[in-house]
């Protein structure tokens, strides 16, 4: 077997295993945020104090919206249902972190301090979410299968 006919055979079977980096990002994130969510609900009031020190309109309205969309979210990743949609708006979120708090922080200096931020990490994967979607381990993909069939 030649050269190019091995490698192209390996990356037929990563392609087949595709759906496992999937599964296994969409269950760190969603654990990740689901924790998150549930923490920020758990001392709201305190919450809802550091969005008022940032500065970001409607504090008490935006804090627990974005608690309860980590929370439900998060959970909704695990799960794999609406992955597209939840990895978006959290998506969304991280921006809105980034934007608000963590480049004001004097620790972002370069790009590469940028690059190395928790925020920008989980936005890259919460966008490739968004385009990878769920994988076929995923409450969307049965629903998609269970569609098809009828």
């Amino acid at each position: 077997m030649s050269l190019v006919r091995r490698v192209s055979s390996i990356f037929e079977k990563l392609q087949e295993l595709e759906w496992l980096p999937i599964l296994i990002v969409r269950l760190a994130e969603g654990y990740m945020f689901a924790t998150s969510g549930w923490g920020k609900l758990g001392k709201l009031h305190e919450f809802t104090a550091y969005f008022e020190s940032l500065g970001i309109p409607l504090a008490s309205l935006q804090a627990p919206f974005v608690a309860t969309l980590e929370l439900v979210g998060g959970a909704a990743l695990v799960v794999g249902f609406g992955t597209r949609i939840f990895s978006a708006l959290l998506a969304g979120t991280m921006a809105v972190a980034i934007l608000t708090a963590r480049l004001q922080e004097a620790s972002v200096k370069t790009a590469g301090d940028f690059f190395y931020l928790q925020e920008w990490l989980l936005l890259l994967l919460l966008v490739w979410l968004v385009f990878s979607g769920p994988g076929k381990v995923s409450v969307d993909a049965k629903l998609k299968r269970r569609s098809q069939e009828r």
